[in-house]
């Protein structure tokens, strides 16, 4: 039975699709079907039944691992009832999470941040410590004073979407230098910056819009505020990769689980897969070893950040197909298995738990947590309002599950 190793080198190949639980993700899918108790997608986020099947070889190593508990640098939870579904699902797997503002209309002021903050705590499970961390909106006309004040309400980072980069980006930033009083203050009240980091111009192809930023948007940024924490999120690419390992301590990544499952063949080849559909874009192969290694390599400014984002199944099938995967309910098992498949469990504490709070200026969870080994299949969907969300590896096995 294949390793995840051994399998990198068929990439491509219909005979992959013989290969360990996970990786059988970053093949061409098979032909579109339906799974059982999928209520209407015909293009579930899921490898073949056979594929789904294959258990990678994981004897001689440990059947439970023990850790400080977990935080999620990167979430989307939207708003209104859908709150009711989503919120129990993150509460369950992580302490904290950094919850971003890109909502309609934005959170853009600490006001509306602390609105929003107290409709997420309306769901967050009784006896649960779930603590969502709020964050704003950044826009071209941010006041220095709005910063003070996020700063007072104990908010600890505002949010740069280039606008029209991606969903509900609007309201974004058009111009970094239009930002320059905000970040200023930014800077002088150790507020962190976290950035989208796509450019928009139309000119350049979709695929490229991360490499040119980080060669263009992100120096302007760092040569004028040195001193200024930013993170760089869901991180696609082997210049991002690069550029936080060689580049400045203020400097960090967060990484998604499916820039570390996932190359744009997943997503193209053998029909378009709707669910496989986020931005940024997944990227060619090179790219995605690029994210693995980093993320297990124990680099101290490499983190765990999701960015589940869920969207009704009947917009992921639309016409113009919302971007965005949702993974919060399973996120941390699969993540522990491409570690494990890497060869990597011991730094798996570090990336989940350890890095991510240190670069945000925060204590670790004082709580531990213990994931077991044991098989379980991802479900078809999850209910969403009046609708449901389909979930990443949709029907896939993963061997481990978090005890609770």
């Amino acid at each position: 039975m294949l390793s995840l190793a051994m399998w990198r080198t068929r990439l491509g190949k219909e005979s992959a699709l013989r290969g360990g639980t996970l990786a059988v993700a970053h093949a061409p899918l098979a032909s579109p079907r339906r799974l059982d108790g999928a209520r209407r997608s015909r293009c579930p986020a899921t490898p073949t039944r056979d594929a789904a099947e294959a258990v990678g070889d994981t004897s001689g190593g440990p059947e439970r691992l023990t850790f400080t508990a977990p935080d999620d640098w990167h979430l989307h939870l939207r708003d209104g009832d859908v709150l009711a579904d989503v919120v129990p699902h993150s509460a369950s797997q992580f302490s904290r999470a950094i919850v971003m503002p890109n909502l309609t209309p934005p959170v853009t002021t600490a006001k509306l941040a602390c609105e929003y903050r107290a409709r997420i705590m309306a769901h967050v499970p009784e006896g649960s410590s779930f603590e969502p961390l709020m964050t704003l909106y950044l826009t071209d006309n941010t006041p220095a004073e709005e910063v003070h004040r996020a700063k007072e309400a104990g908010f600890r980072a505002f949010k740069l979407y280039p606008a029209g980069a991606t969903t509900n980006s609007d309201s974004g930033v058009t111009d970094v230098r239009k930002c320059f009083g905000a970040l200023k203050a930014m800077e002088e009240t150790g507020t962190l910056l976290l950035v989208h980091g796509e450019v928009v111009d139309p000119k350049i192809d979709i695929f490229d819009r991360e490499r040119v930023f980080i060669e263009t948007v992100l120096p302007t940024i760092l040569d004028n505020f040195p001193n200024l924490k930013v993170v760089l999120e869901h991180i696609t690419t082997k210049h991002a990769a690069r550029f936080v390992l060689d580049g400045p301590k203020n400097v960090a990544a967060s990484v998604t689980p499916q820039h570390m499952l996932l190359n744009r063949n997943a997503l193209l080849v053998g029909g378009i897969k709707p669910h496989f559909y986020c931005l940024p874009i997944l990227k060619r192969e090179e790219h995605r070893l690029a994210i693995v290694e980093a993320a297990t390599s124990g680099h101290p400014r490499f983190f765990l950040g999701t960015d589940s984002a869920p969207h009704a199944d009947q917009n992921k099938l639309s016409a113009c197909g919302c971007a965005g995967i949702y993974s919060a309910p399973l996120a941390l098992p699969i993540y522990a298995q491409v570690f494990e498949e890497n060869g990597a469990l011991d730094r798996f504490e570090g990336f989940a738990s350890v890095n991510g709070a240190a670069f945000y200026g925060v204590p670790r969870n004082e709580r531990v947590v213990e994931l077991v080994r044991e098989d379980w299949r991802v479900p078809a969907n999850y209910k969403f309002g009046d609708d449901v969300v389909v979930p990443l590896g949709a029907g896939l096995k993963l061997t481990w599950r978090l005890r609770t």
